[in-house]
């Protein structure tokens, strides 16, 4: 489960969702809440590589994308991915889609994903464990890995005896004042790990972006639970089924201009069970 994904799975448990609607009253009703002037949308402001303020992460370009498809401008709705978040936006009535969240989740209503990836170990480049595909390598013994507390990866560290020398990073906390994945890239260059796992939508772009002498390995060859591949949709209010509809088919149509600026921005795309990188044509 992506990193912000697992701070709902922690936190939002304990938000009220405050909305209720049932029969055809619901249907009536859905339809009025969802903007017609504005693509609304309900991001965090300071959670790059996906959505910032500044508009620089590959979710606003995925904004951009929809809104440009439906003909409107792009609204946001700026609030901190944490406790609160979806009660705060989306519940409130605020904006009316979240671009990227874990299928499944109850908090909202799930389109059809438009996106699956996979956890990464991340290595300097020409190092020992340049060549290691998975968790089980014997490479890794010994060796001092980053990791975010709490994330599927940390049971497989477990079994594989690699735990006790982790280094381990929060995993709820406010990007406006802190930012584990940057850190946990910054001691892996300084020497300070020998590896580090990152959710390929944080650290296939950070790399991409600000670490080139760092490699990302996606961790596809994983045969033991917890699995780490997940797939992300848009997230809607529940019970807006004709807005979840209409994201649907705009997914559907243009899956191809979504892969290419997943691609772009260094998200490592694989295969629906996880099991292949996908390579994206340009």
């Amino acid at each position: 489960m992506p990193a912000w994904a697992e701070t709902f799975r922690h936190t939002l448990f304990l938000c009220l969702l405050g909305f209720s609607l049932t029969g055809s009253a619901a249907t009536a009703q859905t339809s009025d809440l969802v903007s017609t002037s504005a693509l609304r949308v309900c991001a965090d402001p300071a959670n790059y590589p996906m959505s910032t303020k500044e508009e620089t992460g590959f979710e606003n370009q995925l904004a951009d994308l929809v809104a440009e498809k439906l003909d409107l401008p792009v609204q946001y709705t700026w609030y901190p991915m944490a406790t609160g978040f979806v009660r705060n936006t989306l519940t409130a009535k605020k904006c009316d889609v979240v671009m990227g969240y874990a299928q499944g989740h109850e908090l909202v209503l799930n389109t059809n994903h438009y996106l699956t990836s996979v956890y990464t170990l991340i290595v300097p480049k020409g190092s020992a464990l340049a060549d290691v595909t998975t968790l089980t390598d014997p490479a890794l013994k010994g060796q001092r890995i980053g990791i975010i507390a709490g994330t599927p990866p940390s049971a497989h560290l477990a079994r594989n005896g690699l735990i006790a020398k982790s280094k381990v990073y929060n995993l709820v906390v406010d990007r406006r004042h802190e930012s584990p994945a940057n850190d946990m890239l910054d001691d892996l260059v300084a020497g300070e790990i020998q590896a580090a796992i990152l959710w390929g939508p944080i650290g296939g772009p950070l790399v991409k972006s600000s670490y080139p002498d760092l490699k990302v390995i996606p961790l596809i060859k994983e045969e033991r639970p917890p699995r780490l591949f997940f797939r992300i949709t848009m997230g809607v209010r529940q019970g807006e089924k004709v807005w979840q509809r209409q994201l649907n088919s705009l997914i559907r149509r243009n899956q191809d201009e979504i892969n290419t600026i997943l691609a772009d921005a260094g998200v490592p795309l694989t295969s629906d069970l996880g099991t292949e990188v996908m390579e994206i044509s340009k």
